[in-house]
C-alpha cells in the first residue's frame, strides 16, 4: 500500500467546497483544514505509486478552487 500526504492551497473563500470535494475523491482517507502555509492536508492511499500519482494529478489537483499542492510520500 502506498500512502501520501497532500498539502493543498485553495482560492480564498473556496475552502469548504474544496474540502468537501477532496473528501469525496476515491482513495482519500482523510482531509482536514489546517492553519499555516497550507489550507488543508489530505491522506491518500492506493495500491501503487502510479495509482497515487493518477489520483493526485487527475482527481485532486484538477478540482476547481485548488491553487497548488505539495505531495509527500510515506517511505515506511
Amino acid at each position: 500500500m502506498s500512502v501520501s500526504y497532500v498539502l493543498i492551497n485553495v482560492e480564498p473563500g473556496s475552502e469548504e467546497t474544496v474540502l468537501k470535494e477532496v473528501r469525496e475523491v476515491p482513495n482519500v482517507k482523510e482531509c482536514h483544514r489546517i492553519y499555516g502555509l497550507y489550507d488543508m492536508i489530505a491522506k491518500v492511499e492506493a495500491d501503487s505509486m502510479d495509482a497515487l500519482k493518477e489520483i493526485i494529478t487527475w482527481k485532486i489537483r484538477r478540482l476547481p478552487g485548488v491553487r497548488s499542492t505539495v505531495t509527500t510520500m510515506v517511505i515506511e
